[in-house]
């Protein structure tokens, strides 16, 4: 259940609780915004998975907003992954894309798995750059800490420990690998900003439908690249 969604009905049902006697509501009203509250989080479960509260922050007027923010990081990872050569199967930019697609969180872009759990240390130079370049990329274009990217450092965390090398060096190759991020985004800004922007196009919003997408393909099924 959306902890978000969760914390502001409970917040409606304190409120009405401690204050709706004193403002001269009726126990009637006050039971029946509990029931309408509760009612919103059951329905929420139920055909949202408890992301409703992102899903409909997504089609508000400011939505396109934080839809943009998703998109600039998704594309940050698509750039590095053409140029790291690593397969994209999946990209994906919102909170109902993701609900339709089954996956979890507000964006996505799903990498071919390597072939093995033990990689060379150049096979994890190339995958610790494509996947800090989201980090990077909400970084370079917002000019503060990005949002995203906890379940990328995770990944990468998982990737550096199984392949055996310590924490001194994990730490000082992922350093080196996001300054040479950076440089290569900010040499490609505009780059990124278009990729970002076609993203968006596809990202789908209630009451709005995604994007014609180039090529015939869905969202889900269109490869990384330039349109």
């Amino acid at each position: 259940m959306d902890p978000v969604g969760a914390g502001l009905t409970v917040l409606v049902i304190t409120l009405a609780a401690v204050y709706g006697p004193a403002l001269g509501l009726s126990p009637w009203w006050i039971t029946l915004v509990t029931l309408l509250a509760l009612g919103g989080l059951s329905l929420d479960a139920a055909r949202f998975g408890g992301r409703g509260g992102h899903v409909l922050a997504e089609a508000l007027p400011g939505g396109r907003l934080r839809l943009r923010r998703i998109a600039i990081h998704e594309a940050g990872h698509c750039l590095l992954a053409e140029a790291e050569q690593l397969p994209v199967r999946l990209v994906l930019v919102g909170s109902l894309a993701c609900l339709r697609a089954g996956v979890p969180g507000c964006g996505t872009t799903a990498l071919e798995a390597p072939g093995t759990a033990r990689l060379t240390l150049a096979d994890l130079r190339r995958w610790s750059r494509v996947l800090q370049a989201g980090m990077v990329a909400e970084r370079l274009v917002f000019d503060e800490e990005p949002r995203g990217g906890a379940d990328d450092r995770t990944l990468l965390g998982q990737l550096w420990g199984l392949s055996g090398f310590d924490a001194d060096t994990a730490q000082r190759e992922q350093r080196q690998a996001r300054r040479e991020v950076e440089a290569l985004l900010r040499q490609q800004r505009p780059r990124l900003e278009k990729r970002a922007e076609m993203l968006l196009s596809l990202a789908p919003r209630l009451g709005r439908t995604a994007g014609p997408t180039p090529e015939g393909g869905t969202p889900a099924e269109r490869p990384a690249g330039e349109s």
